[in-house]
C-alpha cells in the first residue's frame, strides 16, 4: 500500500483530537456563544476555540487557490489527506469588492462551507492594500485612481505599485471593505466558528527602499514623532526589545523631536518611521473590523538576516520594531514570522516570543517534524503552518510526523503551557548536546546517528518533553537521546524506571512496548526515534514514551 493511499485512508478526525468538536457541531451552549479568542495562561497565550485551547496544525494554500469554489473541490481531498486541522486561505479585496460599494462574498462562502464540510478550521488572510509588500490584490478601481489612492514613491521619485500607508483615502477604503468582511463572517459563521483568526494584510513593508518618499511621507518624516509613540517608549523604557532600546539610547533617549532628532539619521530610523505608518494604518483597518466581529488578528512578516543587528525594517512587523507596532497597532494581537530560514529557526522563534507576543508561524517549510515539536514545546506556539500545503501530490512525511505527535499530546500541552513543565530542543547535525530545564529536572539532549531507513532524520532533530507529575514525563521526537539530572533539593542521582512506548487515542494513554536495557541505555537515557510514516497513518503510533524517574544517593 502506498503512502498516498495510507494517507487518504487516515483514520483520525484531526480537528476533534486537537480542539474538541469540529466547526458546525454544537457543544455546550456557553462554548457555542463564545467566539474564538486569546487567553493568557501563565507565561503562555492560548487560542480558545469553542471553549477549549486549540493548537493549529496548519497548511497555507498558495495565494490564489481559494479564489474558485470549483478549483477548491480538487484541493479539499489533499488537505484532508495531509491530516491538518487548519487551513490558511486568502480572501482578497479585489475578490469581494470588484466594484466600489458592490460586495460579493459568494466564493468566500463556498470556501467556508467547504472547510466546514471537511471538518477544518480557517485562518483568513486579508489581501487588502498590500500583499508581499506590493498592492497586487487591491481592486482595479483602486489601482486606476492614483490621485485618490496615491502610490508610495521610491528612489528617483518614481511611483511604485504600492499604496502609500500615509493615504487616509486608501486606509479608509480598505477599512470599509474589511469591516464588511467581518460583518459577513459574523453572520455566516458567528455560531460555527469555522474561521478562527484573521491575518490583516500580508508581509507589509517597503519594496526596494527604506521608506516612502512621497510628498505625504516627506511631510510626516519632517514632522514631530507622534506623542503616542514617545509616551509608550517612556512608559516601557525598561522592557523594550533590546536592539530597539539600544537604537533609541544611541540617540540620547529623546522624548520629543522629529524622527531624526529622536532616533538619529539613517535607514534604521526610516524603518522605525515606516513601522509606525504601517502600524497605524493596519490598526485602523483591524479596529474597524473588530467592531463588527472581534476575532484574533495578526500581522505577518517576511524576515531578515539576524546577524546584521538593528537592520532597517522598511516598516515590516519585525521583532526589532515590535515596540513600535505595539504602540501603533494595539488591535493587532500578534506579530507572526514567516520562517523559511533553515539556520535561524530557533533564533526567530525566540525573537517573536518576546514581550508576551504569542508565537504563530503562518509560513514555513523544511524539517517540519523538528520545527513543529520545538515551536509548541519550547515557545508555547498557537500554531505552525506548512506553506503551499496543497502543491504536493503526497503530504510532507515530516509534517505528518510532527503534527501527529502534537495532536496526540494536545491535552497535555494545553495543560502545561506557560508553567515551566514543558520544553523542547531542536538540534542541527553539528550541534553539541543541549541542556534544558523541564519542571524539576534538567535534561541533556543529544543527537543520535540516524537510521538509514529514516532519511528525514539527516536534517534537524527535535523532541518535546512534558513533566506530567512528580517524576513522570512524556517525551516524543526523533533522532535524539536524553538523560536526566535533578534541579530541586533531594537525592542527587536520577534513575530511569519504567518506560512505556505507546500512543494517545481520545485523550487516553495506550501503552505498547515496555522499554529497558539497550532501549534506555541500561537506565541511563531515553532513545527517541521517529517511526515510519506508514505505521503512524495505519494506527497512530508515533513512539511517545511515558517515563517514570526515581532519585537515589
Amino acid at each position: 500500500m502506498t503512502i498516498r493511499a495510507l494517507v487518504c485512508a487516515a483514520l483520525v478526525c484531526p480537528l476533534a483530537l486537537v480542539a474538541g468538536q469540529g466547526p458546525g457541531k454544537p457543544g455546550a451552549a456557553a462554548a457555542a456563544a463564545e467566539i474564538p479568542h486569546l487567553h493568557r495562561q501563565g507565561t503562555a497565550t492560548q487560542l480558545i476555540v469553542d471553549g477549549k485551547p486549540f493548537l493549529a496544525l496548519a497548511g497555507e494554500l498558495s495565494n490564489s487557490t481559494a479564489t474558485s469554489v470549483e478549483y477548491m473541490k480538487l484541493v479539499w481531498p489533499r488537505l484532508v489527506a495531509a491530516k491538518i486541522n487548519t487551513v490558511l486561505a486568502a480572501v482578497s479585496w479585489n475578490q469581494i469588492e470588484p466594484q466600489e460599494g458592490k460586495l460579493d462574498f459568494s466564493v468566500l462562502d463556498g470556501v467556508i462551507q467547504g472547510a466546514r464540510g471537511h471538518n477544518l478550521r480557517l485562518v483568513l488572510l486579508w489581501f487588502g492594500s498590500w500583499k508581499n509588500s506590493l498592492s497586487s490584490y487591491a481592486p482595479d478601481w483602486v489601482k486606476k485612481d492614483f490621485e485618490r489612492f496615491p502610490r508610495a514613491v521610491g528612489p528617483g521619485g518614481r511611483s511604485m505599485e504600492l499604496l502609500s500607508p500615509f493615504s487616509a483615502s486608501s486606509r479608509d477604503a480598505d477599512a470599509r471593505a474589511f469591516t464588511a468582511l467581518m460583518r459577513h463572517l459574523k453572520t455566516v459563521d458567528g455560531q460555527q466558528h469555522t474561521v478562527i483568526m484573521i491575518q490583516v494584510e500580508n508581509e507589509v513593508g517597503m519594496h526596494d527602499d527604506t521608506r516612502d518618499r512621497s510628498a505625504l511621507a516627506n511631510r510626516a518624516y519632517a514632522g514631530e514623532v507622534p506623542k503616542e509613540l514617545m509616551d509608550y517608549l517612556q512608559q516601557h523604557r525598561d522592557t523594550l526589545i533590546p536592539e530597539f532600546r539600544q537604537a533609541w539610547e544611541a540617540a540620547g533617549f529623546k522624548t520629543s523631536g522629529t524622527w531624526e532628532e529622536a532616533f538619529g539619521k539613517g535607514p534604521a530610523t526610516e524603518g522605525i518611521f515606516m513601522a509606525w505608518a504601517y502600524a497605524r494604518y493596519m490598526d485602523r483597518v483591524a479596529g474597524a473590523g473588530k467592531q463588527e466581529y472581534p476575532l484574533p488578528m495578526l500581522a505577518n512578516a517576511a524576515l531578515y538576516d539576524p546577524g546584521k543587528g538593528f537592520a532597517p525594517s522598511g516598516g515590516r512587523p519585525w521583532d526589532l520594531v515590535m515596540d513600535v507596532w505595539k504602540a501603533g497597532a494595539p488591535r493587532i494581537d500578534m506579530l507572526s514570522p514567516d520562517i523559511y530560514d533553515q539556520q535561524n529557526f530557533v533564533t526567530f522563534c525566540a525573537k517573536f516570543s518576546q514581550s508576551g507576543n504569542p508565537l504563530f508561524i503562518p509560513e514555513t517549510r523544511y524539517q517540519m517534524e523538528a520545527r513543529t515539536l520545538y515551536a509548541f514545546g519550547r515557545h508555547d506556539a498557537i500554531g505552525i503552518t506548512l506553506m503551499g500545503v496543497e502543491r504536493a501530490e503526497t503530504p510532507d512525511p515530516e509534517m505528518i510526523l510532527g503534527y501527529e505527535i502534537i495532536r496526540q499530546l494536545a491535552p497535555l500541552i494545553a495543560k502545561h503551557q506557560g508553567d515551566g513543565t514543558m520544553s523542547a530542543v531542536l538540534l542541527r547535525p553539528d550541534d553539541p548536546p543541549q541542556k534544558v530545564r523541564v519542571g524539576d529536572y534538567t535534561l541533556q539532549v543529544a543527537r543520535m546517528r540516524p537510521r538509514p531507513s529514516a532519511p528525514q532524520q539527516q536534517g534537524f532533530s527535535g523532541a518535546i518533553f512534558i513533566q506530567a507529575g512528580p517524576g513522570e514525563f512524556y517525551a516524543a521526537g526523533g533522532n535524539v537521546s536524553a538523560s536526566f539530572s535533578a534541579s530541586t533539593p533531594g537525592p542527587e542521582q536520577v534513575g530511569i524506571g519504567t518506560v512505556e512506548e505507546g500512543r494517545f487515542a481520545g485523550g487516553r494513554w495506550i501503552p505498547s512496548r515496555q522499554l529497558a536495557g539497550d532501549e534506555t541505555g541500561e537506565g541511563g537515557n531515553l532513545s527517541l526515534r521517529t517511526h515510519p510514516v506508514d505505521r503512524i497513518l495505519s494506527d497512530g503510533y508515533v513512539g511517545i514514551q511515558h517515563v517514570m524517574l526515581y532519585r537515589f544517593r
